[in-house]
């Protein structure tokens, strides 16, 4: 038995392999397995290619591979487009005869497209054929199949439910009897816990959980499952979701529904985040906490809309016009995205500042089974007057100057005096002055004083044995699952995590880094980034930085390559 799959679904836009993909992950999780599963899609409604793949395993696995088990073909192109990625005991399904492809001792021709005509009379019954197939190849009882396809389509009647069974049972039993000696058999642990889980999804459960009483967005990918997370939950949380017609004004109800008390959020990507960058300097202004996910994307531009990229860090720590506090968070896992976005609320609440939260289009749509959240972790403390301390309140100045920057913030109607808010400089009663002693102590105020509580605040980086290792390896966001993987599989190597980039943890960071160790930045952008930004904060200049912008995501193949090709050429190779 195997301890590990590859797999790989793989066809046209529009045959449903998102389907195929998420009932094959509740599948294989059913059976006790451990998974990380990605899809990667082009931005087209029909034809193109497209494919969803997991990596199932009795161990925990934080990434894909680049080379597969298995590989399940429902077109022709996928064919001849996917061939190159199987490994050298690899099998591919495909409907070889409907294609017109002459077989290969690496291919299994099943005439799936007969199957799914023959007992549902239409072509989009092969989703369930391949799910039984790639089901019966890696030994999953039938019985977790069958219950996840009646959850499944338990909305679409009797009818559909036996339909898409039976499909399933014929793949099933095609494959036990023409390629069950393949070896792809895992070992099933039912006993595991946990659910399963991607990074949007974690945000929004993590946003709801938080006090989050008020969305709204555009939508743009990859940042639009949190919107629909958030909006199937609405009416059982109490929560106002509102679809704006731009990023502009989505940013702009943010900034008055967190005015008037309530904990509000949007999210986007890069290009709807330039929209925003206005609104961010007047929160910033106004000191009205909000929080923003950049969900990034690669640019400049429309770029790649459904493909990965972390080049928006400096845009993150710089956006705005004129000097104000702001975090950035960075994180790197669904269990990060869950406890990072609560902490973008209480962090946004108690410094009255916007907050930003930088995932990226691999951490917001891969799935992994994880452990339940610990929910005793979250932490809803509220910064405002009380209703009932509001009706004390006398002489209120809403910028009233205070040792930490932080002003008492009241609610408007709550207090009987009018609260004064203004996008210009102001006094600390709100009204507009151009007074330069004035400027000078709110922009200490907004500036200095916020940014000096924050850094007491920062999210410490993840350290993975940074002592005894030759080599480290820096990264943040979703890099870290390749990181962590290949570090963990190699003992000359360790690891810096980095779940906050802003504020930056300079002090920290200096102190894990030993003389004579070779640092190298792994980053999902050209211009090595984060490289700079260490270099800026703390005058560590890095060895190199293994770069990745083709789209793609790091994972454990790519990484220990480009590590490979170090150790041959040296760090004069690592950004090319």
């Amino acid at each position: 038995m195997r301890s590990e799959l590859m797999i790989r679904v793989t066809g046209e836009a529009g045959q449903g392999l998102k389907t195929i993909g998420n009932l094959l992950c509740k599948i294989f999780r059913r059976s006790g397995w451990n998974l990380f599963a990605n899809q990667d899609y082009m931005s087209r409604i029909r034809g193109g290619n497209n494919f969803f793949q997991i990596r199932v395993s009795n161990k925990p696995v934080c990434c894909t591979r680049e080379k597969c088990d298995l590989i399940v073909a429902l077109d022709k192109d996928s064919v001849g487009i996917h061939r190159k990625d199987l490994n050298e005991s690899g099998r591919m399904i495909a409907d070889l005869q409907k294609f017109g492809i002459e077989n290969d001792p690496q291919y299994i021709d099943i005439p799936l497209f007969d199957i799914a005509q023959k007992i549902g009379g239409n072509d989009i019954y092969i989703n369930s054929v391949a799910c039984g197939m790639i089901s019966a190849l890696a030994g999953v009882n039938f019985a977790s199949v069958k219950k996840e396809l009646e959850m499944t389509f338990a909305r679409k009647g009797a009818d559909i439910i036996e339909k898409n069974i039976h499909a399933a049972f014929s793949g099933y039993e095609k494959v036990n009897s023409q390629a069950k000696d393949c070896g792809f058999v895992l070992k099933e642990d039912p006993e595991k816990t946990g659910m399963l889980i991607d990074g949007n999804d974690a945000i929004g459960i993590s946003a709801i959980v938080s006090g989050c009483k008020f969305y709204s967005g555009y939508p743009m990918t990859p940042s639009t499952g949190i919107m629909e997370f958030i909006a199937r939950y609405a009416d059982r949380f109490n929560i106002v979701v509102e679809q704006a017609e731009d990023e502009i004004a989505a940013v702009n109800m943010v900034i008055g529904a967190s005015y008037a008390g309530v904990r509000s959020m949007t999210s986007t990507s890069g290009g709807g985040f330039a929209l925003m960058t206005e609104a961010l300097s007047l929160a910033g202004m106004t000191e009205t906490p909000i929080v923003i996910v950049d969900a990034q994307r690669p640019g400049p531009a429309t770029g790649f809309p459904t493909r990965t990229e972390q080049a928006d860090i400096d845009f993150l720590i710089n956006a705005g016009h004129g000097e104000f506090a702001r975090a950035v968070l960075s994180p790197g896992t669904i269990e990060e995205a869950f406890y990072l976005t609560n902490k973008a609320f209480y962090l946004a609440d108690k410094y009255q500042i916007p907050v930003l939260l930088m995932t990226d289009q691999h951490l917001a749509d891969s799935y992994r089974n994880v452990d339940l959240f610990d929910i005793s972790r979250i932490n809803n403390e509220h910064f405002i007057i009380s209703k009932e301390a509001s009706v004390h309140v006398n002489n209120y100045k809403r910028y009233a100057l205070t040792q930490t920057g932080i002003s008492p913030r009241a609610i408007p109607s709550w207090i009987a005096d009018v609260i004064y808010a203004d996008s210009d400089e102001h006094t600390e009663e709100g009204h507009i002055t151009e007074d330069a002693d004035v400027r000078i102590q709110m922009v200490q105020k907004r500036f200095y004083k916020k940014m000096e509580g924050l850094q007491q605040e920062v999210e410490e980086p993840v350290a993975y044995k940074v002592d005894d290792a030759d080599m480290i390896l820096i990264g943040y966001g979703s890099t870290f699952g390749a990181i962590n993987e290949v570090c963990r599989s190699e003992t000359n190597l360790g690891f810096i995590h980095l779940p906050q980039v802003w504020p930056f943890p300079a002090s920290r960071f200096q102190q894990l880094i030993k003389k004579g160790k070779k640092l190298l930045t792994v980053e999902g952008n050209a211009g090595g980034k984060l490289a700079k930004l260490i270099k800026m904060e703390t005058c560590i200049e890095v060895n190199g930085s293994i770069l990745r912008y083709d789209g793609r995501p790091i994972n454990r193949d790519y990484l220990l390559s480009k590590l490979a090709e170090e150790l041959k050429h040296g760090s004069s190779n690592l950004s090319k």
